[in-house]
């Protein structure tokens, strides 16, 4: 797994250089859904140091495990209000903020909270976020809440060519003087780099195939 992860920041730091950008100025996000503590445990001795959960159950079970070693942790799922409270000790980074309740709830625990909105791009309707039209209202209410808005996320579609929903966000953002960009999977993280990707989020690129529970097993250390 060490390999790997060598391996993949050195695309990452490769994709920067092509596009005429610092490799510093992306950061890798181990995305840890599925993956036990010993796993993700080796991928940080590899050299990443932030995690990003999709699942709030999985994040409070695992952080502990691993405070030690002071990992940055990001919540890159979708979240309900009543989910916050046992994210607050842990989250650093609210990536997935895409309505008024969810910041407001976030802004009641957490005064000043890094927050990245997400939008739904491609305007695919099983997908969250807010639509373009109405990310520059969410922008400011969520900075009236007293969030730090400090960026932007997307999830490309799964199939076709992610490129035009990664330059989509980067047009947004720019009119919105934002300088985040989570965007870029494990499937499509050189395309977003190039886009302008100031965020990463991987999985299986990391880690690798992600098996199934009954082979794993729960999550835990």
């Amino acid at each position: 797994m060490s390999a790997r992860v060598s391996e993949v920041l050195a695309r990452v730091a490769a994709a920067a250089r092509h596009a005429g950008r610092d490799p510093e100025s992306v950061r890798v996000i181990a995305a840890t859904k599925t993956r036990s503590v010993q796993e993700i445990a080796v991928v940080m001795r590899a050299g990443v140091r932030e995690l990003g959960e999709n699942r709030a159950q999985e994040l409070v079970a695992k952080a502990p495990h691993l405070a030690t070693q002071s990992p940055t942790w990001h919540f890159i799922g979708r979240l309900q209000r009543n989910k916050v409270n046992p994210l607050i000790p842990w989250v650093t980074w609210w990536h997935s903020i895409d309505r008024v309740e969810l910041a407001a709830a976030i802004a009641a625990r957490v005064a000043g909270a890094k927050v990245l909105l997400e939008v739904n791009v491609a305007a695919e309707p099983q997908k969250g976020g807010v639509a373009p039209a109405g990310l520059p209202a969410l922008v400011d209410r969520c900075r009236d809440l007293g969030l730090e808005v400090c960026g932007l996320m997307t999830v490309a579609p799964a199939s076709g060519d992610p490129r035009p929903t990664f330059a989509g966000l980067r047009e947004l953002a720019r009119g919105l003087e934002l300088v985040e960009l989570s965007m870029g999977m494990s499937g499509d993280y050189e395309f977003a780099v190039a886009e302008g990707a100031t965020m990463v989020r991987l999985g299986t690129a990391l880690f690798g195939p992600r098996p199934t529970f009954r082979e794993s097993g729960p999550p835990g250390p």
